[in-house]
């Protein structure tokens, strides 16, 4: 079976969420993690998480939320970080892409939520876009591990978060063809891979530019299995493995 370790089921998004686990079923995609962005979005993750058996949850705020968040969303995490479906803190993390103007802000945000993960002994589903160094940085100075989401870096980065006690989160953006992190993961063993879609953003060849779907991570899978030249049954094996180490309370 397959594990798709992130993605955002919302409703904004997919108008039937159970047609769209019965078309992952037939892909072998059997565990979906759900993963909030917001306050909003972090209530619906904890609803799906109770409505299907299948699905499980991330609670976290993102990034771009950092000016709009409040102390009581923080709250909201905490207080339900300890619910059985709720697997870890996520998606968090840094984003310097648009802007480094409030690099501070976000960093405190970040932080605010990885001291809730160490306190609570959860995994990290990380975001970090253009903003590798303080990444690293902050994570060091935390007992915490985890995802690194749709991870695009060099062999070194990659490397690094590895020694850290982090897996990495690898998406449709490998198959992409002017994509160079088919190289870097020929030097990174699998056993330090997790798959994940990021549904609906980020399709694989050669769905590219469509709505992507928790059912395309087999398609991520496949192409894994040609970089790493092992059978597709093993890339499954494998990296499920990997996710159920990492996240404990999914019961499989």
């Amino acid at each position: 079976m397959l594990i798709d370790t992130h993605c955002h089921l919302y409703k904004e998004y997919f108008d039937n969420l159970q047609e769209i686990i019965n078309i992952s079923k037939n892909k072998i995609v059997l565990y979906f993690i759900n993963n909030g962005c917001d306050n909003k979005s972090n209530v619906e993750v904890l609803e799906t998480t109770t409505k299907y058996k299948n699905v499980y949850g991330a609670l976290g705020l993102h990034p771009e939320m950092v000016e709009n968040y409040t102390l009581s969303d923080i709250k909201f995490i905490e207080n339900n970080i300890s619910n059985d479906k709720i697997v870890a803190i996520g998606e968090i993390g840094l984003d310097y892409h648009y802007t480094k103007d409030n690099k501070e802000k976000q960093k405190n945000l970040f932080e605010m939520q990885l001291k809730l993960a160490e306190k609570y002994n959860v995994p990290v589903i990380v975001h970090s876009r253009d903003a590798t160094e303080d990444t690293i940085n902050i994570l060091k100075k935390y007992n915490v591990k985890g995802i690194i989401h749709s991870f695009s870096g060099s062999e070194e980065t990659a490397k690094q978060y590895i020694k850290m006690g982090f897996l990495l989160g690898i998406n449709g953006v490998v198959t992409f063809k002017n994509c160079n992190l088919k190289e870097v993961l020929k030097n990174v063993s699998i056993e330090n891979i997790v798959l994940e879609t990021d549904s609906p953003y980020l399709s694989p060849e050669p769905f590219r530019g469509k709505q992507n779907n928790p059912s395309n991570v087999y398609f991520v899978a496949k192409f894994l299995s040609l970089i790493y030249n092992i059978s597709l049954i093993e890339v499954a094996n494998i990296t499920t493995k990997n996710a159920l180490n990492m996240f404990k309370k999914i019961i499989y």
